[in-house]
């Protein structure tokens, strides 16, 4: 009987592979080269790598980039959209806003379809649901042969105030699912029944571009994983930490528009809590960028505001996760004002950074960070061989133009790297009223453990957490989560104006909903779990928070209690004597995945056994003599006093003077912060 469990991570360059055989507890890991334009491909060489037949595999799980590339290089099928008329250009108005309001030169993103391509029809329903104008069945038969003659392949249907009666659009969808039968068809009242026109247009058209996309790409992967022997569903993490099965995936293909980024934070949590701790902040530092999460009392921020290019919001929950462009490839530079930054230009895969050897010649993180002898000259257990020369060239550059040593040059570079991401980390804690004295900081990715423990003192973090397999976390992200699906309605009302009894009523219709769902993805009864909430607000406001609300209404003291302690903690601000407002009901279903038991470890040998050389490290200003470690080798429960430097296949963890580090059973580096 099948007892492994596979994860894959699919990355812009690389796609990574974890897998965890349930019989012995042994992990696997491996990396291979991603194949965007067949993306199915890079998965397929991962299995193939790992040796694995699809009857040895139990689940198989992944998170994929496949939406957001597709977003952003604009390679989406001919989309059509159907609106109300006189609403044909809110998805090109959108808010009036711009990303940077001071740079008059950069431009929204165009939307994801073209004027030409939206259509108006005659319908009308009022703010309350009543249908003031029904739909012209012969209109939409001419609109959808016009259609046809442009060899449309997706349509976005979403009418005013369809999010309180989706009559007009359900009717408009059928009669075009007549006429069109091979072409994907969505309708805002289905995907986001949400008030605010121009939000629920944008995740309607995006969920429309993209369902012809992930559809095809599902189908392939399902297929070929089926040739080699695997006939379970295959699950797609989505931006709310959750994963979907192979056949929702159409349903809601918006919901994956940043699945692979939602993987790290999941890991994130999990590490923390293997480790002890509720609190943590996720740091996943790669190559070209940083990604931030939070987990405060065992459960990560969520978001509504996000999206992939900015002016076109997806409406869908995500995890909160701030993107900065700090990485081990990112670029430090001199500003027109003669100061010294860091990123966000980035020498990317190629050529690489100047230590590569392949024609990189400017200085970037990883230069810096060879030159300072915290990154050895070999990597990936040999397989790769850095060139300390070059580093040194290119960071002389930063050291002639400052008049500075290239150690100098070089720990001035590392330190506005670190105060780039120390500020991004106030951004989603200290701003969002949380202490960072109160968490963990966990560390990932290929570069991420080299910085975070000066990245923790700076913050006045007390712990760091380093995992086993840090350059491949993200992938292991995707074995740890469960199916999970978001239902919501927007229901605006005062507090103190409605009963208890209408609540129970929305929630009971809300909870069916939910539970259908679950049904479809195959998820029984005993496994569900459903969890209401509610949006509130201080009347007057347009921003609203959720509050976790009981299964069955006696009374609103306890929710509007909740509510109140919670916007003074997010605001600094509460009263009890104002109106509070609700604006929506959500229901968030929830199918538990069996998670693998990872295994404890006892001791074996000794922290010598684990010592590769002692070679001169730049800290404060000085050399200092710093043992470095193989990791694999370092028993559970060893201790090791800074300066140390810990290798191992997918990154390098530094340890500074005066810092320890403790290995725990589960094989994780736990730092304290001197």
């Amino acid at each position: 009987m099948a007892q492994t469990r596979l994860a894959i991570d699919v990355g812009g360059t690389f796609t990574d592979v974890f897998v965890f055989n349930e019989d012995t507890g042994e992990i696997f890991v491996t990396k291979t080269s991603s194949t965007p334009s067949n993306p199915e491909q890079g998965i397929l060489n991962g299995v193939e790598k790992a040796e694995l037949k699809g009857q040895d595999i139990k689940i198989f799980s992944h998170g994929t980039t496949v939406g957001t590339n597709a977003l952003i290089e604009r390679k989406l099928p001919k989309t059509a959209l159907i609106t109300t008329k006189g609403f044909r250009d809110v998805t090109e108005i959108r808010r009036g806003t711009k990303e940077d309001i001071w740079d008059t030169y950069k431009d929204t993103a165009k939307p994801y379809i073209q004027r030409r391509n939206r259509f108006e029809v005659t319908e009308r329903i009022d703010y309350e649901g009543t249908v003031l104008q029904a739909i012209d069945e012969e209109e939409i038969r001419v609109l959808a042969k016009k259609l046809k003659r442009r060899g449309t392949e997706s349509i976005a249907i979403c009418f005013i105030n369809s999010y309180v009666n989706g009559e007009n659009e359900a009717k408009v969808k059928k009669i075009l699912l007549e006429e069109l039968p091979d072409v994907y068809i969505c309708t805002s009242s289905e995907v986001l029944p949400e008030i605010f026109e121009h939000e629920r247009m944008s995740t309607t058209i995006i969920n429309a571009v993209l369902g012809p996309i992930m559809s095809n790409y599902i189908s392939k992967l399902s297929n070929e994983m089926q040739k080699r022997g695997y006939e379970e569903e295959i699950l797609v993490l989505h931006s709310g930490g959750g994963v979907m099965t192979s056949s929702t995936v159409p349903r809601y293909a918006a919901r994956l528009a940043s699945s692979g980024i939602a993987a790290g934070a999941i890991a994130s949590k999990h590490i923390a809590k293997l480790c002890g701790f509720e609190n943590a902040i996720g740091l996943d530092m790669g190559g070209t960028s940083t990604d931030i999460s939070l987990m405060y009392k065992g459960q990560i921020r969520i978001t509504k505001d996000w999206s992939i290019e900015y002016g076109y919001p997806i409406g869908f929950p995500s995890i909160e996760i701030l993107t900065i462009g700090a990485g081990g490839g990112s670029l430090a530079w001199q500003d027109e004002g003669g100061s010294l930054r860091n990123g966000p230009q980035s020498a990317g895969a190629i050529p690489g950074p100047a230590c590569y050897g392949q024609g990189g010649t400017e200085p970037t993180n990883s230069d810096a960070n060879v030159v300072l002898g915290r990154l050895g000259v070999t990597l990936l257990d040999g397989m790769m061989k850095l060139d300390k020369g070059k580093a040194q060239q290119a960071v002389k550059k930063i050291a002639q133009a400052f008049n500075q040593t290239i150690e100098e040059a070089a720990s001035a570079i590392i330190e506005v790297a670190n105060a780039n991401m120390s500020d991004a980390v106030r951004l989603i804690s200290v701003r969002r009223g949380y202490d960072p004295r109160d968490f963990a900081l966990v560390a990932f990715g290929g570069a991420g453990p080299l910085h975070a423990a000066h990245l923790a003192k700076d913050l006045n973090i007390p712990k760091v957490i380093i995992p086993t397999h840090p350059g491949v976390a993200a992938a292991m992200g995707c074995l740890l989560v469960d199916v999970r699906h978001d239902i919501s309605k927007t229901f605006v009302k005062k507090a103190n104006e409605v009963s208890v009894e209408e609540l129970n009523i929305q929630y009971q219709a809300l909870r069916k909903e939910a539970k259908a769902l679950l049904e479809e993805e195959g998820i029984s009864e005993e496994t569900s779990t459903l969890m209401n909430y509610m949006d509130l607000r201080y009347k007057g406001q347009w921003r609203s928070l959720a509050v976790v609300v009981p299964d069955y209404f006696t009374s609103l003291e306890e929710v509007l209690a909740a509510f109140h302690q919670e916007h003074e903690r997010e605001f600094a601000f509460s009263d009890k004597d104002q109106i509070v407002e609700i604006y929506g009901l959500r229901v968030t279903a929830i199918g538990t995945v069996p998670k693998p038991n990872f295994p404890q470890f006892e001791p074996t040998g000794s922290l010598q056994d684990a010592y590769k050389e002692t070679r001169p490290v730049y800290f404060d200003g000085a050399y200092v003599e710093t043992n470095v470690y193989y990791r694999d080798k370092i028993p559970v429960h060893a201790q090791l006093q800074g300066p140390a430097i810990v290798d191992q296949l997918d990154t390098t963890t530094v340890i500074p003077p005066g810092f320890t580090a403790e290995v725990d059973a589960y094989k994780n580096i736990i730092i304290t912060v001197n």
